[in-house]
C-alpha cells in the first residue's frame, strides 16, 4: 500500500508526459484492399481504436516499452505484433482471410496472448455467444464451454462445476478480482449479472500458482466490458423475453472516452415466474434481480488506473416441492435476499521496460434467507402464503432466519520484469483478509476472521522451436474462529508448461501443475442442521489442505477448413473433503461428516469444427466432453456430471439489409449417469434440441441487433444429473423461446 501511495505522489507531481504516437494502415493480404473498422488494440494499456475507411489508424498517448498490438476483424486472420514504442515507422498490417473465428486476448493468464500463443489452454467465450445459445442465466450460459457444468437449483441459482470440481475448488474472478459470496453452500449462487461483462475465460485444471487457494480445480474468469475506445462515446438498451417463464431481461448502457478519462455504467433488470415443464411449473424457481455497474478510468503518460463498482440484489426463490400453480414474479418463502457490492482498483505504473500492475478490492455480501417455520402460528403462515406478494415488498417484516455478512479485502501486486532476452519474468504478491458475521438466530458458520499471503515467481521462455512457462509459490492461510479454534494452513506449488509445434499445422500442449486448498469454515466448524440439504452436518477441526497433481495434454490440428482438438487430464488430489453418512439422525435428520480420502478425477473433451471450402459460411461443430471421480477405495465422488455430446450446424450468410446473419441448430446429448456415490441415484440419459437465427439491422442510421432462440423446442422432461431438485423428482425447464433485441448507438 506505501508503494500504491508513493507511487500516486510521484505521479501527480511529475512534469515529463510522453506523448508516444503509432500510426498505420491495414490492408487485405490477398487483394491488397484497405480494410475499414479492423479492431487495434493493446491490451496492457486497454487502449484501441479501429481503422477508418482508407485502413488508416493513430492511437496516442502511449508510455514507452513493449506492448503487445492485436489486430482482428471477422473473417481474418487475427494478428498480434510485439511493438516498441516509441517509434517512427508506420505499421503496415496485411490480414489474411480466414473462416476461423477471430481471436481474443487471454486475460486471466499474466503474459495477455491469443490462445493459439498461450502456454495454458484457456477456453473462452463472449457472453453475446452465450445469450445467442437460449442461456438465461450466466450460470446457465457456461455450460455451453466444453468441460463446465453447473450445479442448479432451479434456475436463479447455479454453481460452477470444471471437470467435476466446484465449490470452494473453483474460484471465480470478476473486475480483476476474487469474487467471495460464500460459495461454500449447496444454494449459493453466483452472485453475478451477464449484463456489462464481455467474456468468459475458464482455466482448466489447479490454477493456485496465480490465484492462491481454492483455485485447486480450476477459474472462472468474467472479463468486464471494456471502455469506450479514444475520443468515441456510445450507448445501448437490449430486453429479452422468455416464452417459458414469461420473464423478461432489461439493460441500458453508456460509455465516452477522452484521450485521458473514460467512464461508462449500465443498469439492468430481470424477472421471471416459475419456470414451466411439460407437467407443471416448478413452484418458486421465480426469483428478482437488479443490477449496477460504473467504471471510470484515467490515463495519462507512465500511469494508468479504473475504478469499477458493481451492486447487485436478488430475491430467489427456493424450491422445495410442487405446490401453486402461478406465473407471480415474487418469490414465496422460503427464498434468499442477497446484495453484493463489489469494489475494485486497477492501476498499472509504467517504466522504460517493466511496469507494476496493482489490483486491490473489497466485496461486501449480505445474504438473508427467510423460511417458513420462522413465524409463530400455523394460521398466520397460511394467510402469509395467501398475501406473499404484499409481505415481500419489504423484507423489513420478516425476520431473517439467516443473515451472515461476509467482507472480503484482497490485494494483488505483480511486477512484470523488463525482457532478458528470451525470457518474460513476473513476480508478485497477492493477499485477503475476510470477515464473517452473523445476525440472523440461525448459524450456519461461525463469525471468524480468515487471512491470506501469497508470494510468487513465473516466467515465459520463447525458444526457437517451442514456448515453456514454469512457476513456483508459496502460500499461507491462517483461519481465527471466534469459539476459539485457529488453524494455520501453508502450501507450495509450482507449475510447468510447454507449448510446440511438433507438425505441420498440429500444436501439442503438455501442463503439469499442483494447487491446494484449505478446509473452509463449513467443513471445519459445522454442527447444525442445514435447512437447504436437509443433513445434520458435523465439521471436522482436524481436516487437512487438499492438494493435488494434475497432468493435462491438448492436442490441436488446425487449417483454414477444419480445427480438431484432444484435451486429455489426470487429476490426482490428495486429502480431498467429503460428507459421509454415519447411519444417526438428529431432529430427524440424518448426520453427515467430512471425511477425507485420497480421490482421482480423469477425462477430457474431444472434438472438432468444419468449416469446408467453399462452402465458408456453414459450420459443423462437435465435442464430447468426459469426466470420471473416484475415491481411492474405488467408490465414485459425487456430483460428477454426466458424459455430453453436442452437434452444431450454424450458417453464417450477409444481405444488403442484413449483417452479421446467422442460423444454427444444436443437438445435445447428455448419457445416462450410473457412476454416482453411495447416496446419490442413477440419472437417466436426455437429448436437447436447440435452434436459433439473428442478424443486425440498420435502423435510424444505428444497429439494432435481432435474435431468436428455442430451447428444449421437444418439451423433453429430464432432470440433469447436477440438479439439487432431483430428489424431489422436479424436472428441469421445458421448451423456450426467447427474443432478444439491442440497440446500439454511436
Amino acid at each position: 500500500m506505501k508503494l500504491f501511495i508513493s507511487s500516486l505522489c510521484f505521479l501527480a507531481f511529475t512534469s515529463i508526459y510522453a506523448q508516444n504516437t503509432i500510426q498505420g494502415i491495414v490492408t487485405d493480404a490477398n487483394t491488397n484492399e484497405n480494410l475499414a473498422f479492423v479492431n487495434i488494440y493493446l491490451a496492457d494499456l486497454e487502449k484501441g481504436t479501429s481503422s477508418n475507411e482508407d485502413g488508416y489508424f493513430i492511437i496516442d498517448h502511449l508510455p514507452t516499452g513493449n506492448y503487445k498490438v492485436l489486430f482482428s476483424s471477422i473473417g481474418y486472420e487475427t494478428q498480434l505484433l510485439n511493438l516498441s514504442i516509441p517509434t517512427t515507422n508506420t505499421i503496415n498490417i496485411r490480414l489474411i482471410p480466414s473462416a476461423i473465428e477471430m481471436e481474443s486476448i487471454i486475460i486471466s493468464t499474466p503474459f495477455h496472448k491469443l490462445q493459439s500463443d498461450n502456454v495454458m489452454k484457456v477456453e473462452q467465450k463472449s457472453v453475446k455467444d452465450l445469450k445467442v445459445n437460449g442461456a438465461v442465466t450466466l450460470a446457465d450460459g457456461i455450460t455451453n464451454i466444453a468441460g463446465v457444468e453447473s450445479v442448479t437449483t432451479g434456475l436463479s441459482i447455479g454453481k460452477p462445476v470444471i471437470r467435476g470440481l466446484s465449490s470452494n475448488r473453483v474460484l471465480v474472478y470478476t473486475q480483476g478480482i476474487r469474487l467471495e459470496n460464500q460459495q461454500f453452500g449447496d444454494e449459493h449462487g453466483l452472485g453475478i449479472n451477464s449484463a456489462g461483462i464481455e467474456s468468459v475465460e475458464v482455466i482448466k485444471g489447479p490454477a493456485s500458482l496465480l490465484y492462491g487457494s481454492d483455485a485447486l480445480g480450476g477459474v472462472l474468469y468474467l472479463n468486464p466490458e471494456r471502455f469506450a475506445n479514444s475520443n468515441r462515446a456510445s450507448g445501448d438498451f437490449s430486453g429479452t423475453y422468455y416464452s417459458n417463464t414469461q420473464g423478461f431481461n432489461t439493460n441500458a448502457g453508456f460509455k465516452s472516452s477522452t484521450s485521458n478519462f473514460k467512464f461508462l455504467f449500465r443498469g439492468s433488470l430481470t424477472e421471471h415466474s416459475d419456470y414451466k415443464t411439460k407437467n407443471y411449473r416448478a413452484t418458486n424457481t421465480r426469483f428478482r434481480e437488479q443490477d449496477f455497474k460504473a467504471g471510470v478510468g484515467y490515463q495519462q503518460n507512465k500511469f494508468k488506473t479504473e475504478f469499477r463498482y458493481n451492486v447487485n440484489n436478488s430475491k430467489l426463490g427456493i424450491p422445495e416441492e410442487i405446490g401453486e400453480q402461478s406465473t407471480n414474479r415474487t418469490p414465496l418463502l422460503p427464498y434468499q435476499n442477497i446484495t453484493n457490492h463489489i469494489f475494485s482498483s486497477k492501476s498499472t505504473i509504467f517504466f522504460n521496460k517493466s511496469r507494476l500492475d496493482i489490483n486491490l478490492g473489497f466485496t461486501y455480501n449480505d445474504r438473508k434467507e427467510f423460511e417458513e417455520h420462522h413465524h409463530d402460528e400455523e394460521e398466520e403462515e397460511h394467510e402469509e402464503e395467501e398475501e406473499h406478494e404484499d409481505e415481500h415488498e419489504d423484507d423489513e417484516d420478516l425476520e431473517a432466519a439467516l443473515h451472515m455478512k461476509l467482507k472480503t479485502a484482497n490485494y494483488d501486486l505483480k511486477y512484470h520484469l523488463p525482457e532478458l532476452g528470451k525470457f518474460e519474468t513476473i513476480v508478485g504478491i497477492q493477499g485477503m483478509n475476510q470477515v464473517n458475521t452473523n445476525y440472523g438466530e440461525e448459524t450456519l458458520i461461525p463469525d471468524a476472521t480468515t487471512n491470506d499471503f501469497g508470494v510468487l515467481a513465473m516466467s515465459h521462455i520463447h525458444f526457437e522451436k517451442a514456448d515453456v512457462q514454469l512457476g513456483a509459490r508459496y502460500d499461507i492461510r491462517h483461519i481465527d474462529v471466534n469459539s476459539g479454534i485457529k488453524k494455520d494452513f501453508n502450501s507450495f506449488n509450482g507449475a510447468l508448461g510447454i507449448k510446440t509445434d511438433i507438425a505441420k499445422n498440429i500444436t501439442v500442449r503438455v501442463n503439469l501443475a499442483t494447487g491446494f486448498r484449505a478446509p473452509n469454515l463449513s467443513e471445519l466448524t459445522s454442527d447444525g442442521t442445514h435447512e437447504g440439504t436437509n443433513r445434520y452436518e458435523i465439521g471436522n477441526s482436524n481436516l487437512k489442505s487438499e492438494q493435488n497433481f494434475q497432468t493435462d495434454v491438448a492436442l490441436e490440428f488446425k487449417n483454414e477448413h477444419l480445427e480438431l482438438f484432444a484435451n486429455g487430464f489426470y487429476n490426482k488430489i490428495n486429502n480431498y473433503i467429503f460428507l459421509s453418512p454415519n447411519g444417526a439422525f438428529i431432529d430427524e435428520d440424518p448426520v453427515f461428516l467430512y471425511l477425507q480420502d485420497d480421490a482421482k478425477l480423469y477425462g477430457g473433451e474431444f472434438g472438432f469444427h468444419l468449416h469446408p471450402h467453399p462452402l465458408d459460411w456453414l459450420h459443423f461443430e462437435s465435442s464430447f466432453e468426459m469426466v470420471t471421480g473416484k475415491q481411492d477405495n474405488d467408490s465414485y465422488l459425487p456430483l460428477i456430471p454426466a458424459n455430453t455430446l453436442n452437434n452444431i450446424i450454424r450458417v453464417e450468410f450477409e444481405k444488403p439489409w442484413l449483417k452479421k446473419g446467422y442460423t444454427f441448430i444444436k443437438l445435445r446429448t447428455t448419457f445416462s449417469q450410473s457412476n454416482i456415490s453411495t447416496f446419490e441415484t442413477n440419472t437417466n440419459g436426455y437429448n436437447l434440441l436447440s435452434a436459433g437465427f439473428g442478424g443486425h439491422f440498420r435502423l435510424f442510421n444505428n444497429d439494432l441487433e435481432v435474435s431468436v432462440s428455442g430451447t428444449n423446442l421437444t418439451n423433453k422432461t429430464y432432470i440433469n444429473h447436477l440438479s439439487r431438485l432431483k430428489p424431489d423428482g422436479i424436472f428441469n425447464m421445458g421448451r423456450n423461446i426467447s427474443l432478444g433485441l439491442t440497440y446500439s448507438m454511436k
